[in-house]
């Protein structure tokens, strides 16, 4: 007899979630309670109310969590420029803690004595899931059935629903993608299929959110950024919302070929996963936030930062977005920001984010020392002579000891 009477579940409404909470209801014969977050991926999730009604689930959550989504996490990510090695922008990543803090949060409000989610055993979203889960609820406990049942495939999937009457209504369009994906408002994700050979070039169906550079406009398109305290906060000079700002960056970039991507990361169970992302409004809001950085931070706190980014971004990755050390940094982090306010104007043009303009009142560009013109005494160019000696004396003393880089 199990000692979980009830379990929130994290529920899409497809059909592995769907097999999941059927499964949870018999294997530990307890009560299932739903939720579905909106966070912008582009589907209706209405749907899955009807859908978990069918299955007899009595409780269910489905919240727009779009602009907590925007404003609390992906808004922070970006003051810190964050790219998890060298290229990806995190965008499955920084959706997990949010969906693991609701379901914390309705198993406490539904006297839940557990937490569930379809994620497998092989990839990160098991890892970042419970992490997040157990940093907010310590003794909660965990039911990951890719880790514990035998349907491993979608054949076997198929067959347990027609055993228990579980509809299959989940592609009415007749088709199905090959590709594992995910889509929040920051980027869709694409896994499987082709993909599994790094050598095979992804279709150019594949993609949903963005054309190709060579099929978009042959004019550029202009936009105008301003941002307060590191946050886009206007949209050529229209206040605009955090989840409107990215949906508005997804479609302008999207429609000129920006934000596709695809890799080869290293996942922080051990392996090696390749993966192809659309990201258009994030490659936009990375280029134009370091662009308005570039004036606006003192040079040692911008090296630092990007000192500070990898470690920041790791942790982001690998699920430890509730530890303290992420708290600690985004407060180092969040600090640097208090000045970083202003405009930029970009150039988007098949496939690039190009930087036009920038300008602040915050800003450390100081045109009379920076001038090749006459700077009227701003800066004495004979300073420069004994700060080169000074920074080169412990070479030059080497040197004089026999200690020469050509030896």
């Amino acid at each position: 007899m199990s000692d979980i009477k009830k379990v929130v579940l994290a529920y899409s409404g497809g059909l592995d979630t769907s097999v999941i909470a059927k499964w949870i209801t018999e294997t530990y014969n307890c009560e299932v309670v739903t939720f579905t977050a909106d966070l912008g991926q582009g589907e209706e999730v209405e749907p899955a109310r009807a859908k978990a009604k069918a299955l007899g689930i009595q409780e269910i959550y489905i919240e727009d969590l779009r602009e907590e989504f925007v404003r609390d996490f992906v808004f922070p990510m970006f003051r810190a420029n964050t790219v998890y090695e060298g290229e990806y922008l995190l965008g499955t990543s920084i959706a997990r803690p949010l969906i693991a803090k609701r379901l914390i949060e309705i198993a406490n409000e539904t006297g839940a004595d557990a937490i569930a989610h379809g994620a497998t055993g092989k990839g990160n979203d098991q890892v970042r899931f419970e992490l997040g889960a157990y940093a907010l609820k310590p003794g909660v406990k965990v039911i990951a059935p890719w880790r514990e049942w035998d349907l491993t495939s979608r054949e076997k999937l198929m067959a347990y629903c027609e055993e228990h009457n579980i509809p299959v209504d989940f592609n009415k369009k007749g088709t199905k993608s090959p590709y594992s994906m995910d889509a929040n408002l920051l980027h869709i994700s694409y896994e499987g299929g082709i993909l599994e050979d790094p050598w095979a070039e992804a279709e150019e169906e594949m993609w949903r959110w963005s054309v190709s550079p060579e099929s978009a406009p042959d004019t550029p398109t202009y936009i105008e950024l301003t941002y307060d305290k590191g946050d886009i906060v206007a949209i050529d000079g229209k206040p605009t919302s955090p989840a409107d700002v990215l949906a508005y960056l997804n479609k302008v970039g999207g429609d000129n070929g920006i934000g596709r991507l695809d890799l080869v990361e290293n996942r922080y169970v051990g392996m090696k996963s390749r993966g192809c992302y659309e990201t258009p409004g994030g490659t936009i809001m990375l280029k134009a936030h370091r662009a308005i950085e570039s004036i606006t931070l003192d040079r040692e706190v911008a090296h630092l930062k990007d000192e500070l980014m990898p470690k920041y971004a790791e942790v982001i990755y690998n699920g430890y977005w509730w530890s303290p050390e992420r708290l600690m940094m985004q407060k180092m982090i969040d600090a640097s920001q208090e000045r970083v306010n202003g405009k930029v104007r970009l150039k988007l043009y098949k496939g690039n984010v190009i930087v036009a303009g920038r300008q602040s009142d915050d800003s450390l560009f100081d045109e009379s020392i920076a001038t090749f013109e006459d700077d009227a005494g701003a800066y004495d160019q004979k300073d420069a002579e004994g700060f080169i000696k000074l920074n080169a004396l412990r070479m030059r003393i080497a040197a004089s000891k026999g200690r020469s880089p050509l030896k």
